[in-house]
């Protein structure tokens, strides 16, 4: 009983978490140089994250019946991601105005060393704007997007070249079964990373209570605080209401990807359980098309968490500087973040730069003020990296259901831990035989409006 208890992965990696965040605490020295751990994982991770989504994209776009799928869906998923992203730079907003963490710090912008945040406002400054953006989206090569596992130019590649493959019918069916076969394979090798995660999450949470330790917090603990009340509020409710809307059970969908959340409270990255998270969206009963549109589109254009984070670190760095601002000008940061939180998944160094870039923008609230938030930033990422993975995890099943791409007797049954262990352990046993990990079959949709046949990896 006890080997099958802690065999589980979700407990492995929590038992990581504790015994990182106690050594880093009593041993922070040690501690510290435990970050290797995390950084290789992530790095094993982005290694195959490029090719998983190439592939998945692809084939999920081959295999529409019509470009008139290809749009319901897109169109779909798109008016989804907006909405939620709103829903949450609008909840940010009213939590940092009712809580006001950054109130009475009385903090003045020009004694703030900015040193330290030179190099993302260097970046911000770099960014450019919309138009910049979108030129952004366009590769300079196929193998430089791949390269640099650029998201968005990884996915307008994948995009016209899945398109190319149904255009082409019956002669396209080499390549698609190929890229079938490879993208089975790099599940194998994500099967073999897995494996590792526990060790990873160790590393990562040692060193990140040794460096920063757990006294600095205290006087940033308040909007720390707000911002994971926002973050569960945000997923309870918001995500609860969308879960009902859409026929499924929030909390048992969420301890059906318990091993994927564990691992990104460790690790502080949602990159690193997207290609396991495809797996097991597939296997719960979303057809394989609308998992590869939706998720690598849903991590750069649904990141829920840090909506949150946008809003609430600009309210709370111009209460810090005693900034005032009316109700206008609070209107105009959501507007702003609105357009610039959609391409924070494409500029180097993630949602600080985002931010930095959306202060500079507006010229009202003092970038310096930043410095503020680099203390307890990288604790409030794991509440960021969580969100944005339930987040995309939803929106999956909720567009799925939108579409009629959900198959919801087997979704209940996989819910409800009617699935067998053994379609279960061969989402992360690679070693079993080539035979399960390669071949897939097909299950037919309850309702699946016109979408082809949902894939499973077969027992």
């Amino acid at each position: 009983m006890y080997k099958r208890f802690f065999g589980k992965l979700y407990v492995q990696v929590l038992i990581g978490v504790i015994a990182g965040g106690l050594l880093g605490y009593f041993y922070p020295s040690l501690g510290t140089d435990l970050k290797p751990l995390g950084d290789a994982f992530i790095r094993l991770i982005k290694m195959v994250f490029a090719p998983v989504i190439f592939a998945m994209v692809v084939l999920g776009i081959a295999k529409m019946e019509s470009m008139k799928e290809l749009g319901r869906v897109g169109v779909r998923a798109l008016i989804y991601f907006e909405v939620m992203s709103t829903f949450a730079l609008a909840l940010g907003l009213i939590v940092v105005n009712v809580v006001k963490p950054g109130a009475g710090m009385n903090i003045d912008p020009a004694s703030l060393d900015t040193h330290s945040i030179a190099s993302y406002t260097a970046a911000a400054a770099k960014s450019g704007g919309f138009i910049e953006f979108l030129m952004h989206m366009i590769p300079t090569s196929v193998i430089d997007a791949l390269a640099k596992n650029d998201i968005l130019q990884i996915l307008v590649f994948a995009t016209l070249f899945g398109i190319a493959l149904s255009h082409m019918g019956r002669r396209a069916k080499p390549v698609v079964d190929f890229l079938e076969a490879f993208s089975n394979s790099m599940f194998v090798v994500v099967g073999m990373i897995m494996r590792v995660a526990p060790l990873a999450a160790f590393g990562a949470i040692a060193f990140t209570v040794g460096k920063y330790g757990l006294g600095s917090l205290l006087s940033l603990g308040q909007l720390m605080g707000s911002m994971y009340l926002t973050c569960v509020a945000f997923v309870v409710f918001v995500l609860g209401f969308v879960a009902r809307v859409s026929g499924f059970s929030l909390w048992k969908f969420l301890r059906y990807l318990r091993e994927e959340l564990f691992t990104v409270l460790g690790t502080s990255s949602s990159e690193s359980v997207v290609p396991q998270m495809m797996r097991k969206l597939e296997h719960v009963g979303v057809s394989k098309p609308v998992v590869g549109l939706v998720i690598p589109s849903g991590v750069t254009f649904n990141p829920d968490g840090q909506c949150i984070y946008y809003t609430m670190a600009a309210i709370f760095i111009a209460q810090a500087t005693n900034t005032p601002l009316t109700l206008t000008d609070q209107l105009v940061v959501l507007g702003v973040l609105m357009v610039t939180s959609k391409g924070s998944a494409g500029v180097t160094g993630s949602g600080f730069i985002t931010l930095a870039a959306t202060l500079a923008s507006m010229g009202k609230i003092p970038v310096a003020g930043m410095v503020l938030l680099l203390g307890v930033d990288r604790f409030m990422s794991e509440a960021r990296a969580i969100t944005n993975t339930i987040g995309n995890a939803v929106a999956t099943m909720a567009i799925a259901r939108w579409v009629g791409a959900l198959d919801q007797d087997r979704m209940h049954r996989v819910l409800n831990g009617e699935s067998s262990q053994e379609e279960l352990r061969q989402l992360y046993d690679v070693d079993e035989s080539a035979e399960p990990a390669a071949s897939v079959t097909p299950l037919t949709p309850s309702g699946a409006a016109g979408l082809p046949a949902i894939q499973r990896v077969s027992a």
